[in-house]
């Protein structure tokens, strides 16, 4: 991976709290990079702000210009050392203005809030978001409430075999950006794949399904057979043996639950995009689970996918 020398951190300037720059900054300091806070006003955001200002301080002034709100941000960041820059812009749509301003800037990572539905216990993701995972071209860190592990906990979610038609890379670049982000940040490095055994797609694939057919000893086979193919892959990447883990069933079911049992604070996905479509797609592997997943998600993308992005 490219060595992170920018952060471009995404504020919602109608926010209450602001997660992303606690983590961007603790990123910046870890990676010793240049962090910019980066907030775009809207007419909704603009609104919004009008309304909650009104309702609280109903005989003070508004104030329109975002910059002030950045610069209170960054203030006690430049106490620590972490060096900050703060833009603003004004625009509609949301999404299209985000992308652009990861484009102008020199980012190696984008980092952003999601926000946690408390009753669900879920992320809910806006459709700016889901715009982000897709047509981000560099690393996308969407963060939760609450703070990282004094050792964090860095998942990399990897797929041998390459299902789906992934390209082979992509697991290379989840391991190396979990190896980094596990390695500054002084924390644990895992891997965990989700599969559904071979034998069983088979059994069920027949006519009629074999049902119960599937032999234990069969299972246990292919078992091992991904065990040592998942550990010549992680193999230069110092990832222990008990830090491997596998676990049979779909991988929007497995990894939010793995997750939780590992007690991760990030977990790194693989994104693809698709020549010759009016969009990129997000692979199975990262939308399925983010909805779900209990901890903060790092979505990857292979080099050359802003070459596949479509003008």
């Amino acid at each position: 991976m490219n060595r992170i020398c920018n952060i471009l951190v995404i504020v919602d300037p109608t926010a209450k709290e602001h997660p992303a720059v606690a983590k961007g900054a603790l990123l910046a300091e870890s990676f010793n990079a240049r962090l910019e806070l980066f907030a775009c006003e809207t007419k909704a955001s603009r609104e919004a702000r009008l309304t909650a200002h009104a309702r609280k301080h109903p005989n003070e002034p508004f104030a329109v210009d975002l910059k002030g709100m950045l610069e209170v941000l960054a203030a006690p960041l430049r106490q620590r050392g972490v060096d900050v820059a703060t833009e603003t812009d004004s625009a509609d749509p949301l999404d299209v203005a985000l992308l652009d301003r990861v484009k102008r800037t020199s980012a190696e990572l984008v980092v952003k809030d999601t926000h946690h539905h408390t009753l669900a216990h879920r992320t809910f993701l806006t459709n700016t978001d889901w715009e982000l995972i897709r047509g981000c071209p560099v690393p996308l860190l969407l963060v939760k409430p609450g703070s990282w592990a004094s050792s964090p906990r860095v998942v990399a979610a990897i797929d041998p075999g390459h299902a789906n038609d992934k390209p082979a890379m992509l697991d290379h670049c989840i391991l190396e950006h979990a190896a980094a982000f596990a390695r500054k940040l002084h924390g644990e490095l895992h891997a965990l794949h989700a599969y559904i055994p071979a034998a069983i797609l088979a059994a069920a694939a027949s006519m009629p399904p074999m049902g119960m057919a599937v032999s234990a000893e069969e299972l246990a086979r292919e078992e091992e057979s991904k065990r040592r193919v998942i550990a010549a892959l992680v193999s230069d990447y110092n990832v222990r043996i008990q830090n491997i883990h596998m676990s049979t069933g779909g991988t929007a079911e497995v990894l939010p639950r793995e997750a939780e049992a590992i007690k991760a604070d990030i977990m790194v996905l693989g994104a693809i995009s698709r020549s010759g479509l009016k969009r990129a797609f997000i692979g199975s592997t990262a939308e399925d689970v983010l909805e779900k997943l209990p901890c903060d998600a790092l979505v990857i993308k292979t080099p050359n996918f802003a070459e596949l992005l479509p003008f």
